[in-house]
This record gives C-alpha cells, sequence and structure tokens, in this order.
C-alpha cells in the first residue's frame, strides 16, 4: 500500500506512534510504580530519547518503506528489529544518566517495546483491511455500468422500474433527442436532451456514461447513423433489452445484451399470426430434412413448442444430429421426435423414414447453399439440390403427405451461378408436380409450396459468423467487393416466415417476401468491427478480395409489382413464375440428374441453361456455355 501511501508520510506516523508508544509505557509505570516516573524531569529525558532512537532504528531498517498490502512474516521481523534497536537505544541512554538500570526502568523498557511493536503491527492491519475494502469497492463500481435509457417512452420508464434495484446496472436518467420541458423529472431522473452529436458526447463525458439502453430494437435501427454511432465512436457500450417474459428469473444481467449487427436489419421485422401457425400445426406428425442445419434445426426449435405429435428429423450430419437431438431432449422432454440419419439422395433411406412415420407436414430445408462451392463442385449441387427435392417430392405424393413446404433461396431468381439454378430447377419441380396434381395428371393430394428468401444472418458459413471469426483473430475482414449488396433476414424470421406461408397457402405457390432495402456488405463490416469496440484502419483492416465465381454484385429484387402478387399479409406475396409442362419438365430433370451422377459437368451445365433460359453466369467458368 505504501506505494501510493508516501513513504514520508509513513515515517511521520511510526514515528508519531513510537513516541506515543513510549508515553503510554510512562503513564503506566507512574501509575504502577510511584510518582517519579511521571515527573517532568523523567519524561524530559524519555520521551525525546525515545523520538531520536526510533528515528535511528527506522533510517537503519527502512521498515517504513515496505509496501503495506504484500506484508509477509519475514517484513514483520523488520518491525521487531527497529523496535528492539529503539529500546537499547534507550537502555543505553538511561545507563549513562542513572548510571544502573532500576528494575522500574527495565519494566519501562519492556513496556515501550511491546506498545511499539504492536501499534505498528496494528495499524498496518488497519490499513491492509481498509485497502481490501478500497478495491472491493472499486470493483462493485467498475461492475455497475453507468446508463442512461434511450427515449422517454411507457418502455423506457419500464425499464427504469425494471433495472432500479439492479446491482449491475445504474440507470442515472433518460436521453431523448426530443425538446423536453426544462429540469423534466421522471420517475426522479433526469431527462438529458441533446441537439446534434457533439452535444451528445459531451453528456457522454460529463456524466462517464458506460452504455446507453435501447429497449426496442426498432429505436436501435432507427438510431444506428446517430446515438448507436456515437456509442462506438465514443467507446460506449450499446445495450438492448428484452421482452419481460424472457427474463430469467431475478437475475437482470441475462436480461439486458449488446447490440447485435442482427438487430440493425434495414426494416422492421415481419409478424405474422404464431396463433395460426400453431393451430395448423397441432397434433400432426411432421418432418424436417435438413434438420441439423441452421434453418431446419431452428424450424425443429419452433415446431416444438406448437404441440405437434411427433417430429422426424432427418439430416446426413451426425454431430450436428446428435447436438440438436441433445437440445430438444433437455429443453422439450415432453416432445415425441425421431432423429433419422439419411441422405435426400438415396430413396430407400428416404422411403424407410415416410414409411415408419407417415408425416402429414413435411419440410424440406435439405440443400447445399454455398455458391462458390458449388460453382466448383455442380454435380454435387445437381444431385442434393435437385434430385434430392424429386426424391422427397415423390415420397410426399406415395405417402399421402398433406402439404410439402420446400425452402428456397432469392438466388434462384435470373441465377447466375449454379447453386441458384439447381434451386430454381427443384422449384420448377415441385411447382409442376403441384401444378399436375391439381390438375389431376398425376394421382396425389400433396400441395406444395416454396419460399424464398435472401440471407440468413447467422447461418452456418454465412457472413456474420465469417466475420465475427475474423474480428477475433484481429482481422483482417474480407469483403469481396465494396459496392456488394444483399438482403438480409434472421433465422427465427426465416422459419416463421416459412411456417406463415405453409399456414394460409392454398395451392401450388411460390411465397417471397418484402425484405427492406438490401444491406451493403461493407457497411456490415464495419459495424460488426464498431459494436466490437474496435476502429477500421486502426484496430483492424478491410480486405477487398474480388467476386468469388457465380457471386452477383447485387441480388435481385423480390418483392416489386412486376413479378409477385399480393396476399393477405402485406409483407408476404405470391411470385409470379413461368410454368412448366410436367412430362417435359420430369424428363428433362431427369437427363441432368443422370448427367450428374457419371459427373458429365458440360453437358450438364449446358442442359442447365437451356431448361432455365434466364441462367446467364457470371464470373465463371461456365460462361463459355452462354455462347
Amino acid at each position: 500500500m505504501s506505494d501510493f501511501i508516501d513513504s514520508k508520510v509513513i515515517f511521520a506516523t511510526d514515528c508519531f506512534l513510537s513516541v506515543l508508544s513510549s508515553m503510554f509505557a510512562l503513564l503506566a509505570l507512574g501509575f504502577v510504580r510511584g510518582s517519579f516516573y511521571q515527573s517532568g524531569r523523567f519524561a524530559l529525558l524519555w520521551l525525546p530519547t525515545a523520538f531520536v532512537a526510533t528515528v535511528v532504528a527506522m533510517l537503519i531498517f527502512k521498515g517504513h518503506k515496505l509496501i503495506i498490502r504484500h506484508l509477509s512474516a519475514k517484513d514483520l521481523l523488520c518491525f521487531v528489529k527497529e523496535t528492539l534497536l529503539k529500546v537499547l537505544i534507550m537502555t543505553v541512554v538511561m545507563l549513562i544518566y542513572y548510571h544502573t538500570l532500576y528494575n522500574g526502568l527495565l519494566i519501562a523498557l519492556v513496556t515501550d517495546f511491546l506498545f511499539t511493536l504492536f501499534l505498528w503491527v496494528f495499524i498496518r492491519i488497519v490499513m491492509v483491511a481498509a485497502y481490501q475494502l478500497y478495491q472491493t469497492k472499486r470493483r462493485e463500481d467498475r461492475m455497475t455500468q453507468r446508463v442512461l435509457v434511450y427515449g422517454v417512452s411507457d418502455k423506457s420508464t419500464a425499464a427504469v422500474v425494471r433495472f432500479q434495484n439492479s446491482t449491475h446496472y445504474n440507470i442515472i436518467g433518460f436521453l431523448s433527442k426530443k425538446p423536453q420541458p426544462q429540469n423534466l423529472l421522471l420517475y426522479n431522473l433526469p431527462v438529458f436532451t441533446y441537439k446534434d452529436e457533439e452535444h451528445l458526447a459531451q453528456i457522454i463525458r460529463d456524466f462517464s456514461i458506460d452504455a446507453i439502453l435501447f429497449t426496442t430494437e426498432a429505436d436501435a435501427r432507427w438510431e444506428r447513423d446517430g446515438v448507436l454511432k456515437q456509442c462506438l465512436d465514443n467507446h460506449v457500450r450499446p445495450l438492448i433489452t428484452p421482452a419481460i417474459n424472457e427474463l430469467n428469473g431475478g437475475d437482470l444481467r441475462p436480461a439486458i445484451r449488446k447490440v447485435k449487427i442482427e438487430d440493425l436489419l434495414g426494416r422492421d421485422e415481419i409478424i405474422i399470426s404464431m396463433d395460426a401457425v400453431m393451430a395448423n400445426f397441432k397434433d400432426k406428425v411432421v418432418m424436417v430434412t435438413g434438420a441439423a442445419g441452421s434453418i431446419g434445426s431452428e424450424l425443429c426449435r419452433q415446431l416444438a413448442g406448437f404441440g405437434i405429435r411427433k417430429l422426424i428429423l432427418f439430416d446426413n450430419a451426425e454431430t450436428p444430429m446428435h447436438n440438436i437431438r441433445l437440445e430438444l431432449e433437455e429443453k422439450f422432454p415432453e416432445l415425441s421426435f425421431v432423429p433419422i440419419i439419411g441422405d435426400v439422395r438415396q430413396p430407400p433411406r428416404l422411403d424407410f423414414a415416410f414409411r415408419a412415420h407417415h408425416p402429414q407436414v413435411v419440410f424440406h430445408a435439405a440443400a447445399y447453399k454455398h455458391v462458390p462451392l458449388m460453382e466448383e463442385n455442380p454435380c454435387e449441387a445437381m444431385l442434393v439440390n435437385v434430385f434430392g427435392t424429386h426424391n422427397v417430392a415423390d415420397k410426399c405424393i406415395e405417402y399421402g403427405v398433406e402439404k410439402m413446404v420446400m425452402i428456397s433461396t432469392d438466388k434462384a431468381v435470373n441465377p447466375t451461378n449454379v447453386m441458384g439454378c439447381t434451386k430454381r430447377i427443384a422449384e420448377i419441380y415441385v411447382q409442376t408436380l403441384g401444378l399436375a396434381v391439381e390438375r389431376g395428371e398425376v394421382k396425389g393430394k400433396t400441395t406444395f409450396v416454396t419460399t424464398r428468401f435472401g440471407n440468413v444472418l447467422g447461418s452456418n458459413g454465412s457472413v456474420i459468423p465469417r466475420f465475427r471469426e475474423q474480428i477475433e483473430k484481429g482481422g483482417p475482414l474480407t469483403v469481396t467487393h465494396p459496392d456488394i449488396t444483399r438482403f438480409f433476414m434472421t433465422i427465427p424470421e426465416a422459419c416463421r416466415l416459412v411456417m406463415e406461408a405453409a399456414t394460409f397457402s392454398t395451392g401450388t405457390q411460390i411465397f417471397v417476401f418484402d425484405m427492406g432495402e438490401p444491406v451493403k456488405i461493407d457497411d456490415l463490416a464495419k459495424r460488426m468491427v464498431g459494436l466490437a469496440g474496435l476502429r477500421v484502419g486502426v484496430d483492424i483492416q478491410i480486405e477487398y478480395t474480388g467476386l468469388r465465381p457465380g457471386e452477383k454484385l447485387y441480388e435481385e429484387v423480390l418483392s416489386n409489382s412486376e413479378n409477385t402478387m399480393e396476399t393477405s399479409h402485406d409483407r408476404i406475396f405470391v411470385a409470379k413464375v413461368r410454368e412448366y409442362d410436367y412430362p417435359d419438365a420430369l424428363k428433362n430433370i431427369k437427363e441432368m440428374e443422370d448427367l450428374s451422377v457419371v459427373v458429365n459437368i458440360p453437358d450438364m451445365v449446358k442442359k442447365m441453361k437451356a431448361f432455365v433460359p434466364e441462367f446467364i453466369s457470371r464470373n465463371s467458368v461456365f460462361e463459355q456455355y452462354d455462347k
């Protein structure tokens, strides 16, 4: 502790305590042995001698320079030596002056020794205890963040009430850009009104703000270029609080989390009627292919809470399937579910799943999705995305499934890569089969529904996890092109869309939805760096690597009036697509599947381009077949 208390102060304190001990010894001896030891003449000899002896002893052994909070038993020996030297010097002076040591003098010297040593050690114990209390208080202060709540809405005031007794967050006021009455108090807390970014930064500095709490994702999105930007520029944590029903017991720390990039989509989240969705699936047997993937596993989680009779999980990935099985067992112990390891490319394995469990609804999420990888392995893309879908759809017809919902992608719109084209071909097969059933050309009762959506935030191998991994490694963040844009949605939102489409579909349809404005990947990368508390170009770099094979600079708009029709939901639309004749489509698709089996890439790609004439390769070796 003497590293932050000056050693001169400690020296002076020890001298005072030593002389005080000598005074105590003198008074105690006078009380016991008589008035001689209380006389002024004796005291004038005793006390100055004690002071000089103390100074000499301390200068020799330097106990006052020891760091108090690091004291050990070995260090205590130093104080014993100092005290002994003090008493020895006093003994010599007494002998010189009185020529002998009376019994009373011996008692006084021993008492002085004991008092001095006790006070020196005791005061250090007190100082160590005080230092530890101080450090504990400092740690508690550091753990308690000074927070401003954004806005003065009902949700903002509710957040103050909710967290007023928190030991982790100290709400010091509200933050508002709208003019408020002067000296306005809400729940006895001030409302800080700021005029511009500079004023906001000054408020953050003046009041030592550690975090700003948003009570809704909409507020965080609205302020992504305002308050949120100031948070990142001033190293203030942007926080967000979930709904009350997400709180876990009385622990408030999990109830507040950092703002994530997923919270900053350029549009409001699409709201659907979950009651109608739940009623549609209650007491049914549901099967999910690709059940261990990002979309498939979230579908399983949501379906598990819908009161379904049985859930069939079908996937060929062993470890991810094991993980989702453990999760469902823990979170939904009453759920009846069956994990099946199988491949959609193997009709006999699919047949077993359908024959053994007779699903009433099938969600087909099994697919290969990574554009550059499929551009390098086109036959595998055809086998999984087209042949796999072909197999699943045929089994749905064979076993009388009520509804099959295929999960597609925006990359199927005017495809520029093999992956997008295989998904479009899969759409065509499902669509033509469904229409053939409706017309009575194919015997069956299954309704076929397709859902298209853009990139899913946080899915396996997507840009968000990749950027997070690169940030953790210190960069650089790799962006293919500074102008590349994509549409985004969250995994839960994508799954709710799929279920909504399955609920109100009345026939063979392809559903798309209004995804708002596209997001610039370069901006996404910069925001993620900022949310991590880092600075682009200073703490972490962004590198541009060039467009990959088959990659578009801009994705197609899915929901404009030229290519969609409205539905009862204002954000969900039905795509207008060209219809194919089922026998002709089946013939062409089987030819492409056969070519993929023998890995005849040139002929297969040529066949794909002939069957889907809007498939124009971009930045790919397959551009040669466009001619």
